[in-house]
């Protein structure tokens, strides 16, 4: 069994917005040592997805995720044909075995689906099918706090939208946008200090 790459086909890559690009591949490089693990070193590469062979409760989780990507599918107006070549699969075929709850995607697939579907705000979409289609590979990865990361983004997104919702801030030197981050960092600080000692007050 070969050894998955852990380079993104460009094509996928490009296909996400720009500011997307890193994260997306923090997600892979995480995903296949994950995958290694448990795997033992050899990680499935294929295409296509494994036929679904699992607990009734599996199932079920599988069947949800089908159904809810036909209604991504649907809401945006696109056939499975639409999709399957958009994803560079041979035939619709396949694409409506998971949409019934028949296959599964493997983690490339994944990443295709959400530069379709998601491409703006990609985790949460990859989060969640890598957690259906692959359990044991998400054990290891929400060890490592991948499912926070959705949260932790959000944040800092809030942080970078406070200075960029400030045209002044762009105008700024060198010198005067130092002496304001230094003063933010001070108020950040401070503001923490605070809310961990309202924690710990009686």
């Amino acid at each position: 069994m070969e050894t998955e790459s852990t380079e993104i086909p460009k094509e996928i890559l490009d296909s996400y917005p720009k500011e997307e690009r890193s994260i997306v591949k923090m997600l892979l490089n995480m995903t296949s040592t994950a995958m290694k693990l448990v795997s033992k070193g050899a990680m499935v590469s294929e295409m296509v997805g494994k036929a679904v062979i699992r607990s009734p409760e599996r199932v079920k989780m599988i069947e949800e995720a089908g159904a809810y990507l036909r209604d991504l599918r649907e809401v945006a107006g696109l056939t499975r044909k639409d999709v399957s070549h958009t994803i560079q699969l041979s035939d619709e075929s396949f694409l409506a075995a998971v949409e019934n709850g028949a296959a599964t995607l493997s983690f490339e697939l994944i990443l295709r689906m959400a530069a379709l579907f998601a491409r703006h705000d990609p985790i949460p979409f990859i989060i969640k099918l890598t957690r259906t289609y692959n359990p044991e590979v998400w054990q290891i990865l929400e060890k490592w706090g991948m499912g926070r990361l959705p949260l932790q983004l959000e944040r800092e997104r809030q942080f970078i939208n406070i200075y960029r919702g400030h045209d002044q801030a762009r105008d700024l030197s060198d010198e005067d946008f130092l002496r304001v981050l230094a003063f933010t960092r001070s108020a950040f600080e401070m503001a923490l200090d605070f809310s961990t000692q309202k924690k710990t007050d009686p």
